[in-house]
């Protein structure tokens, strides 16, 4: 019987993840050449190539994105175990792992996590914030319980992951009082060439507001635009130009902030999502905020 060296099987796998020798090396704390020989050695033993060169890079080969899938399904069930495990013991606390991508609002996010949080005994809480793609390579691994994110996993992805709708929220622009006087009255022709703060080309919000401001032929002046929008809010308290909120969020943003409510942009919405490997929900802290949207979002 022909046996999988598992040693091998993790180096190939953190390479693939990290996305090359150098990120991968750090983390296992191996040389260039340890991993490389390592990989070598289990290509030998399959009998296929996984990687290939591009230019300096290494890029997985079709066989190779095949044998990333099932490596990030053994080793996620590897962890998924060790937390079992660890739940076995007496006394141990509940876990809630989260990652939430970075477009998401902070003061959202809280409400969302407010449910599971209000828990008897509550869970602890470990939130972890990167950029959606990686997200769910991480809960694939089985290194999260749940995504928070503004968008369902997309067609096609190489992740086998469940996207439940949490939400919908009417989006609201808002501005620091000096601008606003000027932009409130005849919202929303006031934004043709107003200065305007919008999140990053690509995005769900992004993309819905281009095409309303197309819609309504508007052509603002993008000031800034950005991923956090925590960061966008402190610009927009500023006074550098308007900010594009969810609705159910507003009046916590703007006491927050000394915002001014201008008006909802109509028919544009965001949605937002609990995403997890499981078609059905498990994990009761993650079901909690499942049963608790309509609190939110009515």
């Amino acid at each position: 019987m022909e046996w999988l060296n598992y040693h091998h099987l993790l180096y190939f796998w953190v390479v693939a993840r990290e996305g090359g020798l150098a990120p991968a090396g750090k983390i296992l704390r191996l040389s260039h050449p340890t991993l490389s020989a390592q990989i070598k050695k289990l290509e030998e033993g399959l009998g296929v190539a996984l990687f290939e060169k591009r230019g300096r890079k290494l890029a997985l080969t079709e066989t190779g994105k095949v044998a990333y899938r099932y490596a990030s399904e053994i080793f996620g069930l590897g962890s998924e175990m060790r937390e079992a495990l660890r739940g076995q013991r007496p006394g141990g606390p509940l876990r809630l792992v989260v990652g939430i991508s970075d477009v998401l609002p902070k003061l959202l996010v809280r409400h969302l996590l407010a449910p599971a949080l209000a828990e008897v005994p509550a869970p602890t809480l470990v939130c972890r914030e990167d950029r959606f793609d990686r997200l769910l390579a991480d809960l694939a691994a089985h290194e999260l319980d749940v995504v928070l994110a503004d968008a369902p996993v997309p067609p096609g992805a190489a992740v086998r992951a469940y996207s439940h709708l949490l939400g919908e929220s009417p989006v609201a622009a808002l501005a620091a009082p000096a601008l606003a006087r000027g932009l409130k009255r005849g919202f929303p022709k006031s934004l043709d060439q107003a200065p305007v703060l919008v999140p990053l080309e690509g995005s769900p919000l992004r993309r819905a507001l281009n095409a309303w401001f197309a819609r309504h032929e508007l052509s603002p002046r993008v000031v800034a635009e950005g991923e956090d929008s925590a960061l966008l809010k402190e610009f927009a308290a500023d006074g550098l130009g308007v900010v594009f909120i969810p609705a159910v969020i507003a009046p916590a943003v703007s006491q927050r902030y000394g915002l001014v409510e201008l008006g909802e942009v109509a028919g544009v919405r965001d949605r937002y999502y609990a995403i997890t490997v499981e078609r059905k929900l498990a994990h009761p802290s993650v079901v909690a905020i499942r049963d608790a949207k309509d609190e939110l979002f009515g």
